[in-house]
């Protein structure tokens, strides 16, 4: 009984009445669960030599990723998970302008924290894997783990077009699957069927860029790793360097 009351005046002491902290914190959480996910699919990959995970398992954590991410946010904060999302509310009413940059920031320092956790729970992976060095190109770059990199052949206008149509895919099909005149999907698997929508887009439209369809899961990353050893050339793009084409 003793304990039982001690708990629950703990409980009652850690509880947050703020709705706006309360959003925060459920993107904040949301965003890092998405991100350790995602990256830690990419690590397991790389930094196997392909034998212990494919291109096809790093999609596949990734969209999964996602379904976790909304179950854990969606009655909170209702999930937004990525700016683009975010934008396209306030550009329907359906989220007010001043809680975006507030969501924008939450989401960016989830990916950022979540590339730390990566970072620390594969250390000696990518330190064995890269020979001790840190870089964004040759065979053994490990910059590609953290953010998405052009393919050699891509053009930044082509990179571009590559970007608008998978987000503004990746947004259309939330909206359809949110729109209670569609046919509904089964209350509960909304999350599930948003996973399949990304895992879709990944396997269909991977291939240029990586399918980095979220900015904060792709500049929250790239901003650690450049604070983390791997240098401004993770911001920059260079055409038919490395494994891919790279930002220099």
């Amino acid at each position: 009984m003793g304990s039982a009351s001690v708990l629950k005046r703990a409980q009652a002491l850690l509880r947050i009445r703020n709705q706006l902290a309360r959003e925060c914190l459920a993107e904040l959480l949301a965003v890092f669960v998405l991100i350790l996910i995602t990256l830690s699919g990419s690590a397991q990959m790389v930094t196997s030599f392909g034998t212990r995970g494919s291109l096809l398992t790093a999609y596949l954590a990734g969209a999964l990723a996602v379904m976790v991410a909304i179950y854990m946010a969606g009655g909170v904060s209702g999930a937004h998970l990525n700016p683009a999302f975010s934008l396209s509310m306030c550009l329907l009413e359906q989220f007010p302008w001043w809680k975006f940059p507030v969501f924008v920031a939450m989401q960016t320092l989830g990916s950022f924290i979540a590339a730390g956790a990566t970072y620390a729970l594969y250390y000696d992976a990518i330190w064995h894997y890269s020979n001790g060095t840190l870089t964004t190109s040759g065979p053994r770059e490990t910059a590609s783990i953290f953010a998405t990199y052009p393919s050699d052949y891509l053009s930044l206008a082509n990179g571009f077009l590559d970007q608008v149509i998978g987000t503004g895919l990746l947004i259309l099909g939330i909206l359809a699957i949110m729109d209670t005149r569609n046919k509904g999907v089964p209350k509960g698997l909304e999350p599930v069927v948003v996973a399949l929508l990304v895992f879709s887009i990944e396997i269909s439209m991977g291939s240029n860029c990586g399918c980095p369809i979220n900015p904060a899961r792709d500049f929250g990353p790239r901003l650690f790793t450049y604070v983390a050893g791997w240098g401004a050339e993770v911001f920059r793009w260079v055409e038919g360097r490395g494994r891919g084409g790279r930002w220099q």
